[in-house]
């Protein structure tokens, strides 16, 4: 970029072509003045506040939108300009109530504070002040419509950063008016409730409804942390007063949300910690209630009972399941902890989601994990979305694809369901759930038959071409249509797009999956990215994005059946020798159980005791009639957490937990990226989680398990793992670390595979796979296919978000996505309740009739518990990893007797 020299107050400055006068005067620390300006808008130039003065020009001009010239000269400061700006305020002021004391603004109002600085008051010309007596709510966000000062700057970022265009404006000068976007004023248009206009606002028009009245800016600590829902792993600010957090503010400079963008989950889902539901005294189950008990008493009874039945049928007869919502510190000693007590049991909720990505990445580049980083996507030239929906999932996420999608790049979207993102999309793949494989096979047949594979990048880099070559020459377009219901063309013009592009990246998830074939889904996703050499570079490569906060980190940690941490294989005598010298203790050296093993063996009578730590498997495992099943018939049942949940009903001892604003250690995101989360009130029931699990184990008789903080904990897993060798939680400030990281001096790893891959050739390898069809197909008794997925507003199991108010109620209850066609064919009205039944089980729900569903499939999330959908989910596993077949299993509807 071209560089050029400017005076500004007669001070020589260097600066890029191309760049504002208040770009440059902010990067060099020259205070300007700015109502409407905001550094991730386009300049607008509406309040006049930042004018400058230029040699040269007749007038001021507005530094905001002014670009700067080789040889300019600025004046920021004069008589003149402040004159220019105090009359500005005054216009400004004169159509803006003057109720400061109780606006919830105050003491960081940019108006307040310009007109204290310039010494404007007012009274000036309040005569003239608007009134609007209807302000809209949507029952999250108020919009004080006479406090607004017209900058734009909420309409302008929820069009340019959120792609909703929920707000608008009306008229302009006294009479400018800011409305919603939609004749119902209540609903503020089609806002996701992302919340970033309140970030945006430079006064007090736009507040948080739930924080209202709670305090004020210098009464806060401000601590930051990593958020607690999905994977993307969004850094903010808990607004804590008198030990209680009071609300969650942006935090600009994040490593992966850094416009300060937020999600309606991380912004309001913080209601459920000091929720009148939260579990702060040990429970112990007596003549079959829960009783409350002392710390003493509850863990004396668990190291007991967990004794006695490991003496009796031996240590494989426990179970222990960790917790991807909980720090990668407590995964750690929660599997250690396992181990030590002889049994490889332990797994976490990765099994159920993206244990076929960890196994089948694995299979063909050696590890089991992103290639790439979230921050490439705006500049990729082309997106394959496939078994995703982040735009609903991963919202973070989703605005970076809709920023490369305003950046010019293509979109193929991969999906039966026809999500916001399809409406987007260049190429719509409409596959039939299940049928990945077989579309996959198609694309890579047009590729290699067109000659579009990457044969330099084949030939030096791969191995196992031939194989895949002779095996999808019969995926055929015809024939692969014929299998998935994609049109031939569709998947013609897909596979050129993304092999002719030169920066293409995969992005996918549990569509991908959670299926019977979930591991050869992922393999064959992989022979797609490495037949067109898009991997080892910026802005391409395959990445799944993660569920859960720290799935990643929990599979990381070890907290899997068959690996040690930094995925040392249980069965590698090596590692095992490491981990017995390090913890003073002989290992078993054979593969665990599975957490959907687990299930079977509880039925079985195989497994007798199981320690649950943060995990609700009676909600979130598919066809959980059999897993409620299995816990009635443990002996003895752990369940840690921070809420009563499904699983907490069945338990014989409840352990309180700490929920993430009570935490200090780390998380690992979907792009591998450690971060730091603070804590920022004391744990409300009196204990961190990891002394919790410290001190079971302690009464287990395990030794070397005490430590004086998380960073401790870390520092021995880095020891133990070369993956993480360079890592501590020093090293880890402020933006973390991208594994793998194996030495103090190195930098982290943004982009994977850049010169080799993790296999012992330092090749990938393609793994070919034929189409296998659903374990379970729609039949005459049970004619639809039943898919499943996530809501925006919902989180897993819903036990946190069902619990933060504020957005409960924007998704109170969960309805049957139904194609119109299917509601003639049953004769189904829209919010009609039905009976939903598979094979496993049946339940009542809300039936929405809509055309984002293919006929013949269904859909349904999964947070509710009053409509638990995973009664009706298939339980046959993919027998790689264990998986269960979530997307595709065969329903049928019937209407109930009477209802009207």
């Amino acid at each position: 970029m071209k560089k050029i020299t400017l005076q500004i107050n007669h001070k020589e400055y260097e600066a890029n072509e191309g760049e504002t006068i208040i770009q440059v005067t902010k990067k060099n620390k020259i205070h300007v003045p700015y109502l409407c300006y905001w550094k991730y808008l386009e300049p607008f130039g509406q309040c006049k506040m930042c004018v400058v003065e230029v040699d040269g020009n007749l007038g001021p001009v507005t530094a905001c939108n002014t670009p700067v010239w080789d040889g300019m000269s600025v004046i920021t400061e004069s008589d003149n300009i402040t004159e220019l700006r105090r009359s500005n305020l005054r216009l400004i002021l004169a159509n803006h109530p003057n109720d400061c004391m109780t606006c919830e603004k105050t003491g960081m109002c940019k108006l307040q504070n310009y007109a204290y600085q310039f010494g404007v008051h007012a009274e000036w010309s309040q005569q003239t002040i608007r009134k609007y007596y209807e302000n809209p709510n949507n029952g999250v966000i108020e919009w004080d419509r006479d406090k607004c000062i017209m900058c734009t700057r909420c309409s302008r970022t929820c069009a340019e950063i959120q792609g909703s265009y929920a707000l608008g404006f009306k008229a302009g000068g006294f009479t400018a008016l800011g409305t919603p976007n939609k004749s119902n004023i209540s609903k503020l248009g089609d806002c996701e409730l992302c919340g970033q206009c309140i970030d945006a606002c430079p006064v007090g028009s736009l507040q948080e409804l739930s924080a209202k009245g709670k305090g004020r800016v210098w009464e806060f600590e401000k601590v930051r942390t990593t958020c607690t829902y999905c994977g993307t792993g969004c850094n903010y600010y808990f607004n804590v007063k008198n030990k209680k957090i009071v609300s969650i503010s942006e935090c600009f400079d994040a490593p992966v949300n850094n416009k300060g963008s937020l999600c309606v989950k991380g912004r309001f889902g913080y209601e459920h910690i000091h929720h009148k539901d939260r579990l702060t005294t040990p429970l112990i189950r007596k003549n079959g209630k829960l009783e409350e008990a002392s710390w003493d008493e509850a863990i004396t009874l668990i190291a007991t009972k967990f004794k006695e039945i490991k003496k009796k049928h031996g240590p494989d007869s426990l179970g222990f399941l960790s917790s991807s919502r909980c720090t990668n510190e407590e995964n750690y000693i929660f599997q250690k902890m396992a181990r030590m007590m002889g049994t490889n049991n332990v797994d976490n909720c990765a099994r159920v989601c993206h244990s076929a990505s960890v196994s089948g990445l694995a299979a063909c580049y050696g590890s089991g994990a992103a290639t790439n980083s979230f921050g490439q996507i705006p500049d990729a030239e082309l997106l394959f979305i496939i078994g995703a929906n982040p735009y609903e999932a991963h919202p973070i996420v989703g605005l970076k694809v809709k920023e490369a999608i305003n950046n010019g790049a293509r979109l193929i979207v991969g999906d039966p369901r026809r999500t916001q993102l399809v409406d987007m999309a260049d190429i719509w793949l409409n596959l039939i759930p299940g049928t990945n494989i077989a579309l996959l096979n198609g694309i890579i047949n047009v590729i290699i038959s067109e000659g579009l594979e990457d044969e330099e990048f084949i030939k030096n880099r791969t191995e196992g071409f031939d194989e895949l070559k002779k095996g999808v020459k019969k995926y055929t377009p015809e024939y692969v249509s014929g299998i998935t219901g994609v049109a031939k063309d569709r998947i013609i013009d897909a596979a050129r797009l993304y092999a002719t592009t030169d920066k293409a990246m995969i992005i996918y998830s549990l569509g991908m999956t959670e299926h019977t074939t979930g591991t050869y889904n992922v393999m064959s996703l992989a022979n797609l990215a490495t037949v067109t050499g898009h991997l080892g570079r910026s802005h391409v490569g395959i990445n799944p994005t993660r569920g859960q906060n720290n799935v990643q980190g929990a599979c990381d940690m070890g907290a899997l059946p068959n690996v040690y941490v930094g995925y040392q294989a249980v069965g590698d005598r090596k590692a095992q020798k490491k981990f017995e010298n390090a913890w003073g203790v002989k290992l078993d050296d054979k593969k665990g159980l599975t957490c959907t093993e687990m299930d079977i063996a509880m039925n079985k009578g195989k497994l007798k005791a199981y320690y649950v730590y943060g995990e609700d498997p009676a909600m979130t495992n598919a066809n959980v009639n059999f897993v409620k099943s299995g816990l009635k018939k443990l002996e003895f049942l752990v369940v840690q957490d921070i809420l009563p949940t499904e699983t907490s009903e069945f338990a014989d001892v409840i352990l309180p937990g700490s929920s993430h604003a009570e935490k200090d250690g780390t998380f690992t995101n979907g792009e591998r990226r450690i971060q730091r989360v603070r804590k920022a009130i004391e744990p409300l029931c009196g204990k961190a989680d990891w002394e919790t699990i410290c001190l079971v184990a302690n009464a287990f008789g395990i030794k070397n398990m005490n430590y004086s903080s998380p960073s401790e904990i870390w520092d021995e897993l880095a020891s133990l793992a070369p993956m993480f060798a360079g890592v501590n939680f020093e090293k880890l400030e402020p933006d973390g670390i991208q594994w793998p990281c194996p030495d103090i001096d190195h930098p982290g790893t943004a982009i994977m595979y850049t010169e080799k891959f993790n296999r012992p050739n330092g090749k990938a390898k393609f793994n070919f796979q034929d189409h296998i069809a659903s374990a379970e197909l729609p039949d005459d008794k049970y004619p639809l296919i039943l898919s499943t997925g996530r809501r925006r507003q919902h989180y897993n199991n819903g036990s946190m978000t069902r619990r933060a108010i504020t957005i409960f109620n924007q998704w109170p209850e969960e309805s049957l996505e139904l194609n119109p066609f299917d509601a003639r064919r049953f004769n189904i009205k829209d919010s009609e309740k039905v009976l939903a039944s598979s094979r496993r089980g049946e339940m009542e729900v809300k039936v929405h009739i809509t055309d984002r569903v293919q006929p013949g499939i269904t859909f349904l999330a999964f947070h509710n518990r009053d409509a638990l959908t995973n009664l009706l989910t298939n339980d046959a596993l993919d027998p790689v990893c264990k998986i269960p077949e979530y997307k595709s299993c065969a329903i049928k509807i019937e209407k109930l007797d009477g209802h009207e």
